[in-house]
């Protein structure tokens, strides 16, 4: 057996800078075995062998792993169940304990117990750290003690709470991890993938982006959106470095990072809202659930141009400007009366930075059923949305350059539709 080591697990901190956990495994006294796990009961879910997503966390790998290289160490990956792959380390190693940062989907805390139960039967510590978040798990609750479940007192308590401590960022130390030969780390082929589009950008706080956020973030051409959320998702940006920036130049952008929060401690207390609706009366609504028309939606053929572009744009680069996913959304469920959970499994599919817990919260806003949700009656139109923030069609003509030759046919009207699911949403309601 080789010599005793501390395990860091990355999972999503794909960074060696500013890491809670990694710094205090560092500081355990013996040196750090860096590792990934290729899990595949995460992988063997996705249908698309040209995921970008797994791209990406392969392209974000290959820099730390070069960056390790150069203090004479290795990442290490692996891939298999997270637990089969801890059985394998603990074979090879004498692990004193493993460190990690903590996560707060349903699914990763069954993993995480479950890594945790045979650690401990083997006698090995585990340690999980907040990192992702600036405030976790119970950090913000109401005074009596309960969650929040309407953002603005939630946004107004969280920031009442901060410090400067909490966005302080952690300086980094490459001095104790395990030295090694160079190992080969898993290739996106050695996985099962294949080459996406994506390249590899280390994340960046653009101050030209983010100093007039507020001005320009609902105008889907300007292009004028940080392009954080992938970094966020998969940690390669530290949450405390955002959260230090925004609070410096642009407080519309911070209570976006705290709208982050909201739907993560919202899913973290409420885990039932993966697959129901947050306020439960919602769950009586009778959807239509027509397939062609989900599929019209899907391929952005639905007849309204703004809508249309969305989808387009979808699913060609794998991003979609937030105020357009909010009009895509709402006419999904309002104008199709299609199920949400509908729409938000095709987005888990094809988002680039998709988040359970955010996915999930705007989903059920838009439906009208989560929590803090815009209220059922409230139903975008398309027309008057694209005269609003897209009013030169310059959104439009990128992503969907032929609509005009498309425009006679739309999928159905927008005031029928509107009458149709305020019935629905009445019916069930009341």
């Amino acid at each position: 057996m080789e010599s005793k080591v501390a395990v860091f697990w990355f999972r999503r901190d794909l960074r060696l800078e500013d890491n809670v956990g990694l710094q205090y495994a560092l500081s355990a006294g013996v040196p750090v075995l860096p590792v990934f796990v290729f899990d595949t009961d995460i992988l063997n879910l996705l249908d698309d062998r040209c995921d970008r997503r797994v791209d990406y966390i392969c392209q974000a790998l290959g820099v730390m792993h070069l960056t390790l290289q150069q203090h004479q160490s290795s990442l290490h990956t692996y891939h298999g169940t997270p637990v089969e792959v801890f059985k394998k380390i603990t074979q090879i190693y004498a692990v004193h304990a493993v460190y990690c940062n903590r996560d707060y989907e349903p699914q990763a805390i069954k993993r995480d117990q479950a890594v945790g139960a045979y650690l401990q039967e083997n006698n090995i510590g585990f340690y999980d750290f907040k990192d992702q978040v600036i405030f976790d798990q119970s950090e913000i609750l109401k005074n009596d003690g309960s969650p929040y479940t309407v953002f603005t007192p939630y946004a107004s308590k969280w920031k009442a709470t901060l410090t400067t401590e909490h966005q302080a960022s952690l300086p980094a130390s490459f001095d104790n991890f395990y030295k090694t030969k160079i190992k080969e780390i898993h290739s996106l082929a050695a996985i099962g993938f294949e080459k996406t589009d994506v390249v590899f950008q280390q994340p960046n706080l653009d101050l030209t982006i983010i100093g007039d956020y507020d001005k320009h973030r609902n105008f889907p051409a300007h292009n004028h959106t940080t392009r954080l959320g992938s970094a966020l998702r998969f940690g390669t940006i530290s949450i405390r470095r955002c959260v230090a920036f925004a609070r410096r130049h642009n407080e519309t952008w911070l209570s976006e990072l705290i709208w982050r929060e909201f739907f993560m401690q919202i899913l973290y207390h409420f885990p039932r809202v993966v697959n129901s609706c947050f306020k439960t009366r919602y769950n009586s609504i009778v959807w239509r659930n027509d397939e062609a028309e989900f599929q019209r939606w899907c391929e952005g053929r639905t007849g309204y141009p703004i809508v249309d572009a969305g989808m387009r744009q979808l699913n060609e680069t794998g991003f979609m400007h937030n105020r357009v996913r909010m009009i895509v959304a709402s006419f999904l469920c309002k104008h199709l009366l299609i199920d949400w959970r509908w729409g938000e499994a095709y987005f888990a599919q094809k988002l680039m930075d998709y988040e359970l817990s955010s996915n999930n919260g705007n989903w059920q806003w838009a439906a009208g059923c989560g929590c803090d949700a815009a209220p059922y009656f409230r139903i975008f139109n398309p027309t008057i949305q694209t005269q609003k923030f897209d009013k030169d069609l310059q959104y439009i003509k990128t992503w969907n350059p032929d609509y005009q030759q498309r425009l006679a046919a739309p999928i159905v009207s927008h005031e029928m539709a509107r009458e149709r699911a305020l019935k629905a949403y009445r019916d069930a309601l009341h």
